[in-house]
């Protein structure tokens, strides 16, 4: 800023009323002071826009993994939307080979956040059936990569590419479209977990919000249009004391940040679902378990710590009362979204334009019976053969709410639906997998 002064103390001395001013009385010793004042400022701009060039591109991601989220920076909200070096003849046929369908009557399904848990169940039975899936995924840190890293090696083993990228990466899903004609999009990438928002609430209007209008925006312009299936959350229903939750129960009181995105993301369905003629399709997942889990939900961190010899925080609500889930075992679930998949209609748009009255829908994808936390863990203890140090607490003001408990009545006779695996059943396999994961295998500690 100092190099200005020469120039900006001479403007200044202009008075705003004219007639006052007088002629410098060496009008050429003027000129040649103000051009040798411009040719350094110009110098300056120029070594100044210089330096800024050379820190980005010595800060450029070297190789396209750095597009992800967790090589990018360590808060979730932060990503890189550049994905300089993918695409190329070989990159595009890896692409087509993995969204090949390879049965008569197969779909061919762009799944988001595939290397989540609950996209790598999905994409592994999409694929076992002989549908053609892309999966896509940004690897982010909220937790260990690794896990995530390893779901994408089973997944390339099953013949499942996952593209690294971020949903918000509007020139990536297009060109996605451009090289498949997907029929289906399953959505299920977002941010997860319930008390994070209270550290990072950005992450969730990111992915949550602005991600879902993203895949949104590309699967209205595309043509055909895709039918969506996307996660929505059973948290939706909030401080909703009527039970068991259904469909049709208000969801306008949200107990968490993550909640109200969930929500949000239900009416800018309806949006799209109205305007774009997109057929879409919710699910409300209640509190999903088992092999390939997420370490932030109970049943996984409990199980760590029980085996660690650490306590272990119960919650219990008011006046001493029970904190209960409607525990969901993975492999209900996955059913859940095949069969919402398989009986999606039909989008009626093309181009961004609507020509009729498209299918919108939203289903409960539960077990129908809420498990207090206490007996879940109960029979961990069971399975683990060690005593768990339990501490009583009150449950905190974070967003979690006293109990879930899904009334699935519509998803099944819609769907088909119905849940069953008991959590005795789920957690034994659970725990099975977790042993052996986490044995001495060379795999990361789950802390």
């Amino acid at each position: 800023m100092s190099q200005l002064k020469p120039l900006s103390s001479h403007l200044d001395s202009i008075p705003s009323t004219p007639g006052k001013f007088k002629m410098d009385k060496s009008p050429y010793i003027h000129r040649l002071r103000y051009h040798f004042s411009l040719a350094k400022l110009s110098f300056w701009c120029f070594l100044f826009l210089s330096l800024i060039l050379i820190f980005f591109y010595r800060a450029a991601p070297p190789n396209p993994n750095s597009a992800s989220q967790s090589s990018s920076s360590s808060d979730p909200s932060r990503r890189s939307l550049q994905t300089p070096t993918w695409g190329g003849p070989n990159w595009e046929k890896r692409v087509r080979s993995s969204a090949r369908i390879r049965s008569r009557n197969g779909i061919c399904v762009l799944v988001t956040g595939a290397a989540g848990f609950v996209g790598t169940h999905v994409s592994a039975a999409l694929k076992r059936r002989g549908d053609g899936v892309l999966g896509m995924d940004n690897f982010n840190n909220y937790y260990d990569p690794t896990l995530k890293r390893a779901r994408q090696a089973l997944l390339e083993r099953t013949g499942v590419f996952v593209v690294e990228g971020d949903i918000n990466d509007s020139v990536l899903l297009k060109k996605l479209f451009d090289v498949v004609a997907f029929s289906h999009v399953m959505h299920l990438a977002a941010q997860a977990g319930v008390r994070y928002a209270m550290e990072n609430p950005t992450s969730y209007v990111h992915s949550n919000i602005a991600g879902l209008v993203s895949v949104l925006e590309v699967c209205k312009s595309a043509n055909p249009q895709p039918a969506i299936v996307w996660a929505s959350s059973s948290s939706v229903y909030g401080l909703n004391s009527k039970v068991p939750f259904s469909e049709k129960d208000r969801t306008d009181q949200p107990a968490s940040l993550y909640a109200a995105t969930k929500k949000a993301g239900e009416e800018i369905a309806h949006t799209y679902n109205h305007i774009y003629g997109l057929s879409i399709t919710g699910l409300r997942f209640f509190t999903v378990y088992g092999p390939w889990g997420r370490p932030d939900m109970a049943y996984f961190f409990f199980t760590r710590d029980i085996l660690k010899g650490k306590s272990i925080p119960i919650f219990e609500a008011p006046n001493h009362g029970t904190v209960a889930r409607d525990f969901t075992y993975i492999d209900d679930i996955v059913k859940g979204c095949l069969a919402s998949l398989d009986t999606a209609e039909k989008s009626t748009g093309s181009g961004g334009k609507k020509k009729g009255p498209a299918q919108l829908r939203v289903f409960n994808l539960g077990n129908t019976s809420p498990v207090p936390v206490t007996k879940l863990v109960n029979i961990l203890e069971k399975l683990l053969k060690v005593k768990a140090n339990k501490v009583m607490l009150k449950m905190p003001r974070n967003g979690d709410v006293q109990f879930t408990h899904a009334n699935i009545t519509l998803a099944q006779s819609e769907l088909g639906y119905k849940p069953a695996t008991d959590l005795q059943t789920g957690l034994k396999k659970f725990v099975r997998w977790y042993l052996s994961y986490y044995s001495g295998s060379g795999k990361k500690s789950s802390s």
